[in-house]
């Protein structure tokens, strides 16, 4: 039996009012120490999050996705921040912010394997 590693994760949040603290989950971002592993999982459902935020800039929403994403691949496509360590990386984008995207409080657990464990949460938290 393969032993179980560590992992930390937090849900990606569209806060359109901050003021309202009213949110949308729309992705996951998983980072585990062992397997080094950081990635993230989102999707923008943009018929929900009209619904929901009707003003809502899509296009600058999802460019703010896509540097998360760039963050956690790292190097220079990350920019400064991706230059970072992959743990330093993960507590940059989980820390609190007043923006439009903010994250959940970090959660740990146990995984065998931390990609799976990305799907699942982000099947049981997003979809």
């Amino acid at each position: 039996m393969q032993g179980k590693h560590l992992f930390e994760y937090a849900v990606i949040r569209v806060v359109p009012r901050v003021e309202r603290e009213e949110f949308l989950n729309v992705g996951v971002i998983l980072y585990c120490r062992d397997q080094g592993f950081l990635h993230t999982l989102y999707t923008l459902n943009e018929n929900r999050l009209l619904a929901f935020a009707p003003d809502l800039d899509l296009d600058e929403l999802l460019a703010r996705l896509q540097a998360f994403e760039r963050i956690c691949c790292g190097r220079k496509q990350g920019g400064r921040i991706g230059e970072l360590g992959i743990a330093e990386r993960f507590r940059w984008l989980t820390a609190a912010r007043s923006t439009i995207v903010q994250t959940s409080a970090v959660h740990p657990g146990l995984c065998v394997d931390a990609n799976e464990t990305l799907h699942k949460l982000f099947q049981q938290l997003v979809l």
